[in-house]
């Protein structure tokens, strides 16, 4: 039977992650335009497993889907990988030629991308169209098939050389993120455990809520793991949205849930007072090893 997965659309990176990811695997992609649509088409058991561009190295973590996986379902994290985020510009080079033949980006009115990649982009876009209308979308593949749609407005998108390819438009620009060293971190969600690799290196995240009247919680926490050399890869924190002035703290960990230390870390935590959920504990790729 093959594997169902929920992602953003055709020709956008975490189409291309995907792919990377299950490799030679059967799987039946249902793409969506709305990271909301993902989460949901396995919520309500329409696929397996939902893939969640959860954080980039240029612009962090992406809050709208942290607060979908915090807030909106309950969707155990069952892998993470590391994807690179190549982006161009895109459009038709037809319209955007001067009369000496040549590309003119002066022409450009309006580009649209989703508005994680843009922020990747705003050097290029600053340096080369400062007269280009930003518009935001719901995904790079998305803006991709604005501009097709809409052709002699003078209209480009930022998005994968796929899209450009899967809408028959060209690649005007290509390789126009900020920062050379460009990856998306991606969370691979559901209620099923990952089997289709393996990796050696696994990882733990968790939520931590602080008891309102402890002064000085956050750093006992943080004991609890230092003491045990427990490393954390990342602690962010977030608003709980239940009160002005109150914050979840978003914690990975470079360790297994089953690992010896880690458990009598949490149960430390949680006898000071403080709330822990779980996220999953899981395997975690990086580029080369999917390449």
């Amino acid at each position: 039977m093959n594997t169902s997965i929920a992602l953003l659309p055709a020709g956008s990176v975490s189409d291309e992650a995907a792919k990377k990811l299950f490799g030679n695997e059967k799987v039946t992609w249902n793409h969506h335009r709305l990271i909301a649509d993902v989460f949901l088409s396995t919520v309500n058991n329409v696929s397996q497993y939902s893939i969640i561009p959860i954080e980039n190295t240029i612009e962090g973590s992406v809050s709208l889907h942290m607060d979908w996986l915090v807030h909106e379902v309950d969707l155990p994290i069952q892998a993470e990988w590391v994807y690179p985020s190549i982006q161009n510009l895109i459009g038709r080079r037809s319209e955007l030629t001067g009369a000496d033949g040549e590309l003119d980006l002066s022409k450009i009115k309006k580009v649209f991308s989703h508005p994680v990649a843009i922020a990747q982009c705003l050097q290029f876009l600053r340096a080369e169209m400062p007269q280009a209308e930003k518009e935001t979308v719901g995904s790079t593949s998305e803006g991709v098939r604005i501009v097709r749609d809409n052709p002699e407005n003078g209209w480009a998108a930022i998005g994968t050389a796929t899209a450009a390819a899967n809408q028959q438009l060209d690649v005007l620009a290509s390789e126009i993120t900020d920062h050379n060293n460009n990856f998306t971190r991606f969370l691979l969600v559901g209620n099923e455990p990952f089997t289709a690799r393996e990796s050696a290196t696994r990882k733990t995240s968790i939520l931590i809520t602080l008891p309102d009247d402890f002064p000085g919680a956050l750093h006992r926490v943080l004991s609890a793991f230092a003491w045990r050399k427990i490393n954390l890869s990342k602690i962010e924190s977030r608003p709980t949205k239940r009160q002005l002035g109150t914050y979840y703290f978003y914690i990975d960990i470079d360790m297994a849930l089953d690992t010896v230390l880690l458990p009598s870390a949490l149960e430390e935590i949680e006898a000071l007072g403080c709330q822990v959920r779980i996220l999953g504990s899981y395997p975690s790729f990086t580029y080369e090893q999917l390449s």
